[in-house]
Order: C-alpha cells, then structure tokens, then sequence
C-alpha cells in the first residue's frame, strides 16, 4: 500500500502532535540529528587538516557551507539502495560537496556520527530540562511557602507550605541528580571501528600523539570537556542507563506532586488551573477533572518504564556491539526526554495555576480536629490528677458515638460537645478551645519550611536564576 500523503492517515506520537515543546521536538528532529553529522565530519576534516593529512581550505569551506542544505528526499533514497543510514547520508552530502566528498567521513566508523550525535542531542536535552526543573521550585516557592492553611492528613495535620516543600525537596533531588549527569556525560571522539582507533593510526603513519590530539581537537569543537579515554565500537550504554534512570526517577517525583494534588483536589482543598471554557466530562457538566495532574501521571509512568529498555540494552551487548540496540534506542531515547519535558512543561502550568481553598481545609480539620485533640484533651486531664487509663476510656467511647453520627446518619462530628456535657471532663471545660487550636497541631511545619526555604532552596533558585531568566529564550 502507497503512503498516504494525508497527514491524517498515518499514526503520529502524541509526544510530538499534543505534549512536547518545540525545543525539545527540535533536539530529537531529523534536521537536528543529521546537520550534527555533517559538523562531526567537517571537524574531523578540519583536525585531520591542521594535523598535516592533505585537505584543503577549499573542501573545508564547501561543508561548512552546506551543514544544513540537506536534501532529505536524495537521503531517503539513497538509504532504501544502500541500506545503511550513516553512508546513505555520506552520499548526500558528497552530492553537495563534490570537492569535498573524497575525504569526508575518512577514517571514521559509522558510531562516530551516531554516537556522538546521540551524546550531543542527550547533553542538550538535559541542558532543556535542568532549568524546567529549577523553575518549579522557584514557582512552587513563591506560591506556596507561605501558606499557613492546615492542610487535614489522617492521625495529624501539617501544612500547605509544608507539603509544598515536601514536593520541592523531590525537585532539588531531581536536579541534582539532572546536573550529576550532566556533569558526567563525557564525549566518545574519534575512536575507530572497534574503539582501538586503529584507522587513525594507520592515517597518521603510526603517530601516537596526533591520534590523541585527534580525539581531543574534535571532542573540544564538540563542546564537551571530557571524552572517554576508552571505548568499544559504541560508548558504554550504561551512560543511557544513568541518564534514563535520572529522567524516570523525575518522573516518579512528578507522579507523586500530581497524585497528591489529584488526591486533594478530590477533597475540593485544592484545584489545578481550570479555563472558563473548559470541559471537565462530556456527560456531566458539573466536573472539574484535574485534567493536566492526570496527564502528568500518566505520561511520567511511560518515562518511568522506559529505564528497562536502557537496562535491557546494556545489558545485552554483545562483545564490541550488538547492533539491536540501534532500533530501541532511537525510541526509547527521544520518548524518555520528550515526555520527561511534556511532564516539566504541564507540572508548571499546574503550579503557576494553582488554588488553595483554605476555608474547605478549615472545615475539613474542624470536623476531625476533636478526634485528632483526643491525646491532648486526655494529657490535660491527667495533669490535673485523672487515670490515664479511665480517661482514656471516657473518650473512647465518645469517639465512637460521635464517629456514629458521622458515618451512620451524615450528621457533624458533635464530638466537643459531647465532652463538654459530660461531668467527667468537667475540669478541663474551659480549656477545650485552646486545646482545640489547629495552630498547635502543626507542630514545627513554620519553622521547618523557613528553615528549608532558607538553607536549600533559595540557593538553588539563585544558581539558576540566569538559567531560569533565559529559559523562555532557550534555542538549539
């Protein structure tokens, strides 16, 4: 069957029509992935030149004019002849670069532009995402720091600021563990077919040190600081490992965020931003489905699983490659990033969003605040000479009438009100108000929160501060 030139008729991942920036789509593309292989062939051209091989000034600047004059279709074709992508696209730049064409891609191995460019598209990637990630902290600091609201969790309470930071903390661990791999992301360079970089010796007569300054010249015009000083046909793909890991774990803190907000927005104490035209059911109008926290949970589980085909695939290597790993890495890699910045994206826009209902939480903690305050009320009482145990026995049985009320026929908790016409609590009667201040069952969350606000965050937002400044400008 012919294919359909009908957009329409042919399947398109939802990670690039629905979810993904354009940036990110832009990292993974195939104008970014193949003009990358025409600057890796022209810096090897050029470092093979100023180390003596005989390329001329003239050849150098015929690729350097055409990077990115590609012509897709004449790669397309040349692919289905010759069956290999790397040497189809040698062609097609060889039909741009006449004078060029004898000397490109010489003495290299097919890894050498795809490794590489691999290694070049993940740095960028998490380039994208490092400050995606430092901006939801700073969002959720400035909305939510402050908030003072009882925040009702069963057996205490805490905060709103409170669990805010709890989400935070996830975040910070999230970007140290982005800037770790990105700071361990080291280059391949010019190793050769099977990493001996035998082929390069053999160009520079046996010379040892040009081979060095080879590797060195091009992992420089790379912008990388590091390659790896060995390496087998392909760079080890534990590093796939280490960086899927790192994007799935993010993925699990953002599951987290949206699962409790997805939890508490069942509670009406919290809702996710809501358009006025928006449709929440397409049968029940009444229904504000907290649509973007849905979506982020269901997109970070799909990063989540894609850390096993990076394990498998480094798992399975075989000797210097096995060449299966080509087909699922060109998936797994791009879904991995994609969605970790489909999640980033719409996690900011839930934040930036964002609305808390103190007065829902109120009622909420007033309704279970007097079975929260049994301990308090039953300490108070001995301080003033009773039995524990007696005690402890009187408020049982409150409680569970008062819980019946509740449960059995929907009525309020009357619980107070009970203790309060009972003899037997008499001598605490006039305390039961202070005892039942939800302020003094936070415990220290304020100063917690200030405490992390101060020592942890505001650092951190501080070190990305031009990052997040630039990050609506950010371009590859």
């Amino acid at each position: 069957m012919a294919e359909s030139p009908d957009p329409y008729s042919s399947y398109s991942s939802p990670l690039t029509s629905r979810y993904a920036s354009t940036e990110m789509k832009y990292n993974f593309s195939p104008r970014k992935k193949f003009s990358t292989w025409r600057k890796l062939w022209l810096f090897l051209a050029k470092a093979e030149k100023d180390l003596g091989l005989e390329i001329s000034d003239e050849q150098i600047q015929e690729m350097e004019r055409n990077i990115t004059n590609i012509d897709f279709e004449l790669a397309a074709q040349e692919e289905r002849k010759r069956r290999h992508d790397v040497m189809a696209h040698v062609h097609t730049f060889g039909q741009c670069c006449p004078k060029a064409a004898p000397i490109i891609h010489l003495g290299a191995t097919s890894c050498y532009v795809g490794d590489n460019t691999d290694l070049i598209v993940i740095r960028d990637g998490l380039d994208l995402c490092l400050p995606k990630v430092g901006q939801k902290e700073c969002t959720h600091t400035h909305r939510h720091y402050s908030a003072k609201a009882p925040n009702y969790r069963p057996a205490q309470l805490t905060t709103v600021g409170k669990r805010s930071c709890l989400w935070i903390q996830d975040l910070l661990m999230d970007l140290r563990n982005l800037e770790r791999a990105k700071k361990d992301l080291r280059f391949r360079g010019a190793k050769g077919t099977t990493g001996t970089q035998a082929s390069f010796l053999a160009l520079f007569d046996g010379n040892h040190e040009k081979v060095e300054k080879l590797d060195a010249m091009i992992t420089a015009m790379a912008g990388f600081s590091n390659k790896f000083r060995i390496t087998g046909q392909t760079y080890s793909r534990k590093v796939d490992v280490d960086v899927l890991s790192v994007l799935g774990s993010l993925g699990a803190s953002i599951h987290k965020i949206c699962t409790d907000i997805r939890l508490l927005a069942n509670q009406k104490e919290l809702e996710e931003p809501f358009e006025v035209d928006q449709i929440g059911s397409s049968a029940m109008p009444y229904k504000r489905n907290p649509m973007r926290s849905e979506r982020c949970c269901s997109i970070a589980r799909h990063v989540m699983v894609l850390v096993a085909d990076a394990q498998q695939t480094a798992a399975v290597q075989w000797l210097e490659r096995s060449l299966d790993d080509s087909a699922n890495r060109r998936i797994s890699i791009a879904e991995a990033f994609l969605a970790a910045d489909t999640i980033l994206n719409t996690l900011q826009n839930i934040c930036e969003g964002l609305v808390v209902y103190p007065k829902v939480i109120e009622k909420h903690v007033t309704q279970e605040l007097p079975f929260l305050a049994s301990e308090n009320i039953i300490m108070s009482m001995v301080k003033l000479g009773a039995n524990r145990q007696e005690c402890h026995e009187q408020m049982r049985v409150l409680s569970m009438e008062a819980g019946a009320q509740v449960k059995t026929f929907g009525l309020e908790n009357d619980l107070v009100d009970r203790i309060k016409a009972s003899e037997y609590f008499l001598p605490i009667r006039e305390k039961l108000d202070e005892l039942l201040n939800p302020v003094t069952f936070v415990g220290r969350a304020t100063p917690q929160v200030e405490g992390f606000l101060e020592k942890e965050v505001y650092p951190a937002i501080e070190s990305y501060k031009l990052d997040l400044d630039a990050s609506a400008q950010l371009t590859l």
